[in-house]
């Protein structure tokens, strides 16, 4: 390929990718009035973002390494404790600054 053909190429690609995320973002948006929902559809909707963050976490908490089986690993120390935190006060701010200095004094008693 020469140098403008494949830079056509990457530019073609961007260009696609954005206009997939853009319809794809903004398509409920713009027509999410023209399509009715059933009541189960946005009751099971309320969920997603709790999902979503739950799939995101989770693993990054699992004490499990390929290869090598479970691990301990002072992430889920202080994940555990933030949840500890969370049900007790139920403060989101208060929730990521306990969960990050219990994670930063771990680590620095390991070092």
């Amino acid at each position: 390929m020469t140098n403008w053909s494949w830079e056509l190429y990457v530019y073609s690609a961007i260009l696609l990718l954005a206009l997939c995320s853009v319809l794809t973002r903004a398509g409920f948006m713009l027509f999410g009035d023209y399509i009715p929902l059933s009541d189960n559809v946005r009751r099971a909707l309320r969920y997603a973002p709790a999902a979503a963050l739950t799939a995101i976490v989770v693993p990054d908490l699992l004490p499990w390494k390929a290869g090598l089986g479970p691990v301990f690993d002072y992430k889920l120390v202080a994940g555990l404790v933030a949840i500890l935190v969370f049900l007790r006060t139920r403060s989101a701010v208060l929730v990521i600054v306990v969960g990050m200095l219990v994670l930063w004094g771990l680590r620095w008693l390991a070092s």
